[in-house]
């Protein structure tokens, strides 16, 4: 992994850890989840201008990454109802890496060293650890923490379609820009069909998830997908999880969750895995 692939996804990691803190801090998380998915429709229609269609052969992998990044927001809009940031998101994106990195050595055959595999490791049971804290009212949050589960179960599979579609698509901008038409789509269809009053109080009340959520969002996929098509899909999805550094920092300073050993040691085990990952770059 070059020094520019690294600190793109590490731009990534802090728009996305962002965009999450958006959601999680938001009155309605519904309304502050619809807003940021639909949030990208005016970027990815702007892109379309400017980028060819995918190659024929992605398509099937655009229409299994429209699904899968569905089941991902809802699960992960399912978790932020009833968990803290600072554990829902270390073990939806904890989980991940693991589960990526798996999938990637035993089946596309993936060769990683062993130092990448041991980052990878530290990487995802640092950040899975978290899974262990308690809710602000001290009360152990076993729902949560199995939605958030469930949600990285999402993202793994997402980030290996994903990883494989852009490669196919001739242009990862375009891949994510046609995938995110459809993401765009299915979302809108869900919130009127399960709410009608939602889109009416996105307008209203989402603004700054649309403009701000969705603007970071996009950009930070974009930039993680362009990633998939230059490094192994495992060392991009674990070095992405860093965001869980800036998750932390934002849960505390500005959402005011409550820090503890558990919290700090879990980071510097994940910084201690990104650290094994730039040493061991390929």
């Amino acid at each position: 992994m070059s020094t520019f692939v690294f600190l793109t996804v590490i731009g990534a990691a802090l728009l996305h850890a962002s965009w999450n803190a958006l959601i999680k801090g938001g009155a309605d998380k519904r309304v502050s989840m619809g807003a940021m998915v639909l949030g990208h429709l005016p970027i990815a229609l702007i892109a379309m201008v400017f980028v060819p269609l995918p190659h024929l052969e992605s398509w099937p992998y655009i229409i299994a990454g429209i699904v899968l990044h569905m089941g991902y927001q809802l699960f992960l809009l399912q978790s932020y109802k009833i968990g803290d940031l600072t554990q829902v998101y270390p073990i939806a994106r904890g989980s991940a890496p693991l589960l990526v990195t798996l999938f990637s050595v035993f089946v596309l055959g993936v060769a990683l060293t062993s130092l990448q595999l041991t980052a990878v490791l530290f990487i995802g049971l640092g950040i899975v650890s978290l899974g262990l804290v308690r809710r602000a009212d001290g009360v152990q949050n076993t729902k949560a923490a199995m939605l958030a589960l469930g949600t990285g179960c999402f993202i793994a599979a997402y980030s290996v379609v994903d990883g494989l579609g852009a490669r196919l698509a001739g242009n990862s901008l375009s891949y994510y820009s046609y995938l995110t038409i459809g993401n765009c789509s299915l979302m809108a269809v869900y919130l009127y069909a399960t709410g009608p009053n939602t889109l009416r109080d996105i307008a209203t009340k989402g603004r700054t998830a649309f403009f701000i959520g969705g603007s970071a969002s996009f950009l930070a996929y974009a930039l993680v997908t362009w990633a998939f098509t230059q490094a192994p899909i495992a060392l991009v999805t674990a070095l992405r999880e860093v965001s869980i550094v800036f998750a932390l920092l934002i849960g505390v300073v500005f959402l005011k969750e409550r820090l503890n050993v558990i919290k700090v040691i879990s980071t510097m085990f994940t910084l201690l895995g990104v650290a094994f990952l730039r040493i061991g770059k390929s």
